[in-house]
């Protein structure tokens, strides 16, 4: 089977993908860390979703991969989209989950420019753990939410302010029709980054698309509903 390629969104890191051990059952899982976030918070951030795609391709080639399957989270489904435009034939399989192909995102808990204003006014490490609340139904007295939080906390105030930019002044609504990858999206009915006007564009307009909606789950349906969320993934990359 192809690797499969885990890509973390915004404030995320290679951790947050404990619970998906089990799809690393014959495959290899391929975790990346991007940069500025997780265990590479300590490298320069990048300011662009394409720069974003750029780095995880270069990793992967630099490791020797590739043919694999793809699946990006939140902003990360955003390079993930940016990498199937840039290099399709690498991509056998796509998985969009809970993200969109507008950086804008529109209807999410707050505008991007109020998040900027208000990580410059609180910190770091504030902003982290306000906005990883959000992406669990039941906020920080969610299990996972102290583990989430303690990753997004590595963030620097530097790469927050990247990492929103970077999905400010990104669309990728034109290249919908274009990929040719079986795609599967994936995404909890209670999210509040990416309403469902964001999921329907991408069932709609992606060809060879198939919808997985998990009811009850926010943003975090991998570290809420763990289980169900592997059988929705492991399933569709089964029949490779």
């Amino acid at each position: 089977m192809n690797p499969l390629v885990l890509v973390h969104g915004f404030m995320g890191g290679s951790d947050q993908w404990s619970h998906q051990a089990p799809l690393g059952n014959g495959r290899e899982l391929i975790c990346v860390d991007l940069p500025g976030f997780g265990k590479n918070a300590h490298q320069e951030p990048l300011h662009r979703i394409e720069n974003f795609a750029d780095s995880v391709l270069e990793e992967l080639t630099q490791r020797g991969v590739r043919k694999f399957d793809l699946l990006g989270h939140s902003m990360g489904g955003m390079i993930v989209q940016e990498m199937v435009r840039k290099d399709p034939e690498r991509v056998a399989r796509l998985v969009l989950y809970g993200t969109g192909a507008k950086g804008v995102l529109p209807g999410r808990f707050e505008s991007i420019a109020t998040s900027m204003e208000r990580a410059r006014a609180d910190g770091a490490k504030t902003t982290a753990r306000r906005i990883s609340a959000t992406w669990f139904l039941h906020a920080d007295t969610a299990p996972s939410y102290p583990a989430c939080a303690a990753i997004a906390e590595q963030s620097t105030l530097q790469a927050i302010l990247a990492g929103l930019k970077a999905m400010q002044g990104w669309t990728g609504e034109d290249y919908l029709p274009e990929i040719t990858a079986e795609t599967l999206i994936l995404w909890g009915d209670r999210d509040r980054a990416y309403l469902w006007p964001q999921i329907e564009k991408l069932w709609r307009t992606i060809p060879n698309s198939h919808l997985a909606v998990v009811p009850g789950c926010a943003h975090a349906v991998h570290m809420e509903r763990p289980e169900i969320f592997n059988r929705l993934v492991g399933e569709f990359l089964s029949d490779e």
